[in-house]
């Protein structure tokens, strides 16, 4: 009888089945040691975090690593800017994202795509009080599974804004951005076009980028 692969690697197959060329993806189930995982400069930047967090900061960095070294950068930190965001080596862009249990990281060299946002949830409905929050009339979920579209919609959201934010330094709320799913772009308020790609197994994962 044949095993079914473990959520690492079915999520590591589908991430890699969404993502742009040239982007690299990876993620990583957290454990109970990760923030081990953390370099020096890394571990200094987040002094005052919970271990829970300083974990799974630890276990996304862990994954970036190695997405670095795939390209041939090896040992350098991303440390965590005070503004929360990872900040990449020269001539790399990326994001981190962690829910509870899973960590995953996304990065490229800079050239034809110049921002990344990534974003990972539960494949699990999204709680009504929080989609009333994150949905607009705007929005258009179209062909996504309804019972996890609210989920992908948030995971959606989150990973525009980690894209867009560092080429406009605009603080985005939900209200502020429209997503097509269907289409596989978003804009923001300030015109901002953002491209989208997702997974939903085992875990709802949303890759947001945007190109020169």
């Amino acid at each position: 009888m044949t095993r079914p692969p473990s959520p690492e690697a079915a999520l590591t197959e589908a991430m890699a089945a969404i993502a742009p060329r040239n982007v690299l993806t990876g993620c990583r189930v957290i454990g109970d040691a990760d923030e081990a995982h953390l370099l020096p400069e890394e571990a200094r930047s987040m002094p005052a975090r919970q271990p829970a967090m300083r974990r799974a900061s630890g276990a996304a960095r862990w994954i970036a690593h190695r997405l670095l070294a795939d390209a041939g950068i090896s040992d350098l930190a991303i440390p965590r800017a005070p503004s929360g965001a990872p900040v990449w080596p020269d001539g790399i862009i990326g994001s981190l994202a962690h829910d509870d249990e899973m960590a995953v990281a996304a990065v490229a060299p800079v050239g034809g795509i110049v921002s990344l946002g990534i974003d990972v949830e539960p494949a699990e409905p999204l709680p009504d009080d929080i989609f009333a929050i994150v949905a607009t009339g705007a929005d258009r979920t179209g062909a996504a599974d309804p019972r996890l579209a609210g989920r992908i919609l948030f995971a959606a959201k989150e990973a525009v804004y980690k894209a867009a934010y560092p080429l406009d330094r605009q603080v985005l709320g939900y209200e502020d951005i429209a997503v097509d799913l269907d289409a596989g772009r978003a804009t923001t308020k300030t015109g901002r076009k953002v491209s989208l790609a997702y997974c939903v197994a085992p875990r709802v994962v949303v890759l947001a980028f945007v190109g020169e």
